[in-house]
């Protein structure tokens, strides 16, 4: 038995000896950064302060809830539902009318307010009973909130609970989709908000092509509802890389100057790109989307309320071809709010992420002078 445990020993001595080795280097490089390190930290340092020299906002100064600064009245409104006050929302919904882009836009905000605190919007429900726009941000926010409590977390890390509690949310969103369509017939926001619903429950894609007729028939070029739409048809939740693909291409082909479509083939190429080089953002393809995107902007009406989404797309892009000056054209544009593809999908890091790529476009266009 001695021998065996002097054999033992013996073995076991390189691997302690590999284990302390390990241990050392973690604690010199952790102690002592590599020289590539501090290159990265002054280079990234360096960017910052042409950034700030520029008079770029840092990222303490980010905005995190929006892709861009409110319309004042937009402001006021979710400043008053706050104090549980209606009437401003209410307004404002009456004051946009059958501009269904910014209907639904509006919509979107003032529903995530009541996913999270409805009494408002029940004294708007007492006050105004059958109440269209009331009866389309009930219909919404019932959405968010079960989208809220699903989670952020991929479908295996989402618990029964979670699930149970987002499914039954969702079925029961329908009915009060159904009632807001019912009140304002011309709307397409409450079947936009059934996008979410189809793709949470799993609709067949022949029930999402019925759904989407219903949309195209009241407003064929609606940029919400596209970008949701091509949500359903990504990989990742019902659709496939190419289904994806061919509806975004269809969909920027068809639609006039100014609609922002051109928004989604860059889109679908985000959300299925996963190579670790820009190759495939150098493509002769890509280039040409970025260049059609570029056009689109330019002939949006610049009130358009999903204009900045496609501003901060186009910045990331143009970063990626190396277009740096065109880049920090659309970055100022943007600068000070950051909650837009591609650095929402960062999280809490977004505006980290924001900062990073335009101090280095803002670094190199300096640079080149």
């Amino acid at each position: 038995m001695t021998v065996l445990l002097w054999i033992l020993g013996i073995l076991a001595v390189p691997a302690v000896l590999f284990a302390l080795w390990l241990a050392w280097v973690f604690l010199k490089e952790f102690f002592s950064p590599s020289p590539d390190d501090d290159a990265d930290a002054a280079e990234a340092a360096a960017a910052a302060k042409t950034a700030e020299k520029l008079g770029l906002l840092p990222v303490e100064r980010q905005n995190t809830e929006h892709a861009a600064p409110l319309p004042a009245d937009w402001a006021a409104a979710l400043t008053a539902v706050r104090t549980g006050d209606w009437r401003p929302a209410a307004e404002l919904l009456g004051g946009i009318g059958r501009d269904w882009e910014r209907r639904s836009a509006a919509g979107y905000l003032l529903a995530e307010r009541a996913a999270e605190e409805d009494e408002w919007l029940l004294a708007w429900e007492t006050a105004l009973p059958g109440d269209p726009d009331a009866a389309m941000v009930r219909a919404r926010s019932t959405v968010i909130l079960a989208w809220k409590l699903r989670g952020a977390q991929s479908g295996a890390r989402t618990t029964r609970e979670q699930a149970e509690g987002f499914h039954r949310t969702l079925r029961g969103a329908r009915e009060e989709i159904a009632r807001a369509a019912a009140l304002n017939p011309d709307d397409p926001t409450p079947y936009i908000a059934e996008i979410w619903v189809a793709l949470g429950l799993g609709y067949p894609n022949a029930e999402m092509e019925k759904l989407w007729a219903q949309i195209t028939t009241r407003a064929p070029h609606h940029y919400e509802a596209h970008f949701s739409a091509l949500q359903y048809w990504c990989a990742k939740w019902r659709g496939s890389e190419r289904l994806a693909s061919d509806f975004a291409e269809r969909a920027a082909a068809e639609a006039p100057a100014g609609s922002l479509l051109t928004a989604l083939p860059l889109i679908a190429h985000f959300e299925h790109d996963d190579s670790e080089d820009t190759a495939a953002d150098n493509t002769p393809l890509m280039l040409a989307r970025v260049e059609a995107a570029l056009a689109d902007a330019a002939a949006a009406d610049p009130a358009h309320p999903r204009l900045p989404e496609l501003r901060h797309l186009l910045a990331f892009y143009l970063h990626l071809q190396d277009r740096d000056e065109v880049a920090l054209e659309q970055f100022r544009l943007v600068d000070g709010h950051v909650n837009a593809l591609p650095w929402r999908y960062r999280g809490d890091g977004m505006a980290r992420h924001f900062c990073q790529v335009r101090d280095t476009v803002a670094h190199r266009v300096t640079a080149a002078d």
